[in-house]
């Protein structure tokens, strides 16, 4: 219940639900480009949310699975290390303390040799804590498994499918996150047709390519933490937000409905009407309020690896420097900032040619298209 309280973990169950959609990074927008006028959209959004669901559902057998394999190999094993040096300081017999017993064997040792055992500075071995120290995303994709996979019977046939596995996870992701790109490059004609997309597909790749190289260095893993945490989740459920706003109060979600009755020959039900017009801005906006209001109140932080660290190899908890601060401020704004920046062009834009006399509302052309 505590955990279902944090918003952090809500805010991370809504960038998994963006990254597994690709919702607001418009890669459905530019594939959906391509669909015929009269594509039956809503069965595709369902069927999809649908697929995903059940994807993400088959997916977490074997990731909790392999965490907890994981955490049990990492709770034997800190039982065998104290087994070793109990037997060591006491030179017992070798079997003499296995783990079915060790619990007895502690509780005597204790009460009969309280300060040997305390010099002996055994590991407090609890199944619970190596569970709770599961992590997620590269941690939990390069080392969690990684470790497990070596301790796995047939562990190099596994290595190979894992790895296989996670190369075609990241190409085909790839695929529409540069659809996402390069069509409205095309569509807006802020770059010539002419130029071959071939072309286009490996010059967006290349620069794509150059960024991630800071993810190579001896410091990757933190830039990607904060790039995950800054530039993949915030900016997501901005967009998103004004995405739905814009659709169901700007566009009017009358005309909206209309245009998918048009699309799929069927009027839409009230939980369509009831969740973009509440249920979806509502839920994006306590998220997004939830999330800033954690973030006042901690100054964010990041995990480190510190071998002089007391817990070691426990990760240390440290508070990020002032520059590392304002990339991290930058990476939230900047994806954000476009829309209104974009919105504000419109409307001067707009302003400027209602003042212009030679112009002619669109809706005078949609009237004298009725009435002719």
């Amino acid at each position: 219940l505590k955990t279902l309280k944090n918003p952090r973990v809500w805010l991370d169950a809504a960038t998994q639900i963006f990254f597994s959609l690709s919702l607001a990074f418009g890669g459905l927008i530019a594939f959906s480009s391509y669909n015929p006028p009269k594509n039956d959209c809503e069965k595709d959004a369902v069927t999809v949310a649908i697929v995903n669901s059940m994807t993400s559902l088959y997916a977490s057998i074997p990731v909790f699975s392999v965490l907890g394999f994981k955490a049990t190999t990492g709770y034997w094993d800190c039982l065998d290390r104290n087994i070793i040096s109990i037997i060591n300081e006491f030179d017992l017999p070798e079997e003499s303390i296995i783990r079915q017993n060790y619990t007895a064997w502690i509780s005597f040792l204790n009460s009969s040799y309280p300060e040997k055992i305390a010099g002996l500075k055994l590991k407090s071995c609890d199944l619970q804590e190596f569970l709770d120290q599961g992590v997620s995303g590269t941690g939990l994709a390069f080392i969690i498994f990684t470790q497990a996979i070596i301790l796995m019977p047939g562990s190099q046939a596994w290595a190979i499918l894992f790895f296989i596995m996670l190369f075609s996870l990241g190409l085909s992701s790839m695929f529409g996150n540069i659809e996402g790109v390069f069509t409205p490059l095309l569509e807006l004609r802020i770059i010539s047709k002419s130029i071959p997309k071939e072309l286009l597909s490996g010059i967006i790749c290349l620069i794509c390519f150059l960024v991630a190289l800071c993810f190579t260095l001896g410091s990757g893993s933190y830039w990607i933490d904060i790039f995950d945490s800054y530039a993949g989740s915030l900016p997501l459920l901005v967009i998103a937000f004004f995405e739905v706003i814009g659709v169901a109060y700007v566009y009017k979600i009358k005309r909206f409905s209309k245009d998918v009755k048009w699309m799929t020959g069927r009027k839409l039900n009230l939980y369509w009407q009831i969740t973009w017009r509440f249920i979806s801005p509502l839920l994006l906006l306590i998220v997004f309020v939830a999330f800033v209001t954690l973030q006042i109140q901690k100054p964010p932080s990041y995990a480190a690896w510190n071998p002089k660290y007391v817990c070691f190899p426990m990760k240390e908890d440290k508070v990020y420097p002032p520059w590392v601060l304002a990339i991290c401020v930058l990476l939230a704004v900047l994806p954000c900032v476009f829309v209104p920046l974009v919105a504000l062009f419109h409307l001067i834009k707009r302003m400027r040619r209602s003042k212009d006399p030679s112009f002619v509302p669109p809706e005078v052309f949609s009237c004298q298209g009725a009435n002719s």
